[in-house]
């Protein structure tokens, strides 16, 4: 299986990014995807200096595809878009269906998990759009990726989301924004205050959701490492990891070294705690709600 690396969720400044981007350069991963998926008030890399970066990884030897914002609000947004699903260079993950239909009978290109894929119906009938790899819902259990696989056309790579905060839904009202009783629009750009997002917690203290700007995303970090073998068996291709701002090298060594069979997943799941943003879940993989642990790593 490839290990893949998926856009930066959160606002960093400019040299924060590029210096991430330099480090992970000198990783394992195999595919890097790249672009502001979020927020379109997010400046820090323009469209051509995600093109500059996406060039130097490729140099680099990895596999760059360029990711589509989520949630389109604007005509410049659709500008971008535009921009970026025209380019003849690099793939493209669609992540909404107006990037679809820009990019249907033009060039190959990838479905991002914000794409609602849940039937083989489906899948196939966006493969002869052009579609060749496919990023499952992080809603979906073992179960129902065992069922789209036994149906997936043919030349259609699996990615499954293995760790990270969870993007579990976008509004067109800016949280964070809110949060500190500013309007969307003069928002001051207070999403770069926190690089892992904001924490939203419950009455009792515990935390429940973090806030991303007009992203929602899980408190707790989705780690699947303990299912790598069972993934592999199901002919699942890729595996996601989302960046956070501290220790993604680390993280990404863990599951480079679980692939390889160089590190039981129990040691590198005890190593990766004290690294992570938040507690540990899996609860989707396994068909129950996506705050709880259940598998190995289970308390």
């Amino acid at each position: 299986m490839k290990l893949a690396l998926g856009p930066v969720l959160y606002y960093w400044d400019k040299d924060t990014l590029l210096k991430f981007y330099d480090d992970i350069a000198q990783t394992p991963v195999e595919i890097v995807y790249l672009g502001e998926t979020v927020c379109s008030r997010r400046h820090t890399l323009r469209t051509d200096d995600w093109f500059d970066l996406a060039e130097r990884l490729t140099q680099a030897g990895k596999e760059v595809v360029l990711s589509t914002q989520a949630l389109l609000e604007s005509e410049s947004d659709l500008k971008t878009l535009r921009k970026l699903a025209y380019n003849s260079r690099f793939m493209v993950e669609a992540n909404d269906m107006g990037a679809v239909r820009l990019l249907a009978g033009t060039t190959p290109f990838a479905l991002g998990p914000h794409i609602n894929l849940y039937n083989p119906g489906t899948l196939n009938y966006l493969a002869t759009l052009g579609a060749r790899r496919w990023v499952a819902p992080l809603e979906m259990s073992r179960q129902a990726l065992q069922a789209m696989q036994q149906q997936r056309p043919k030349g259609m790579e699996t990615e499954v989301f293995v760790y990270g905060r969870m993007p579990l839904a976008f509004s067109a009202r800016c949280f964070t924004a809110r949060h500190h009783n500013l309007p969307k629009d003069d928002c001051q750009f207070r999403c770069l205050d926190y690089p892992d997002g904001l924490t939203l917690r419950t009455r009792e203290g515990r935390p429940f959701l973090v806030l991303n700007g007009i992203q929602t995303q899980s408190a707790g970090v989705y780690n699947l490492i303990y299912e790598l073998a069972d993934m592999r068996a199901l002919g699942v291709n890729v595996v996601r990891i989302s960046p956070q701002a501290h220790h993604t090298k680390k993280i990404i060594q863990f599951f480079r070294d679980c692939l390889n069979g160089d590190l039981a997943p129990q040691t590198a799941a005890d190593q990766m705690t004290r690294l992570m943003p938040g507690h540990a879940c899996d609860g989707f993989w396994h068909g129950r709600p996506g705050l709880e642990q259940v598998g190995q790593g289970r308390p």
